[in-house]
């Protein structure tokens, strides 16, 4: 499965930058189907294939706010030697509704 499609690409140019908005879109949700780890994309730069967004690992106090690579993501391999996977039934939502404890 490709993680980031071209409609997903133009729909983050579209949002654009969030760092002034107190509670940003998610774009896209990605996560590790064998074991922990979710990652809540906010931004996207296509030059640096970086993202921006929220990432839990257990759902505690570690979680946080950062930049994450798409190659980190794709490069991933867990149990089963599966990898990362988007959510393809994830909606665009506020960070507030998908991870209430995730402050900006």
């Amino acid at each position: 499965m490709q993680l980031l499609t071209k409609t997903l690409l133009k729909r983050f140019a579209e949002v654009g930058r969030q760092e002034d908005i107190i509670d940003p879109v998610v774009v896209a949700k990605f996560f590790n189907p064998t074991g922990a780890g979710t990652w809540y994309a906010t931004e996207y730069d296509p030059e640096s294939k970086m993202f921006f967004g929220f990432v839990s690992i257990f759902g505690d106090w570690n979680d946080e706010w950062g930049y994450f690579s798409l190659a980190e993501l794709e490069g991933y391999r867990g149990r089963f030697g599966l990898g990362i996977e988007r959510d393809l039934y994830f909606g665009e939502k506020r960070i507030s509704e998908v991870a209430p404890h995730a402050k900006n």
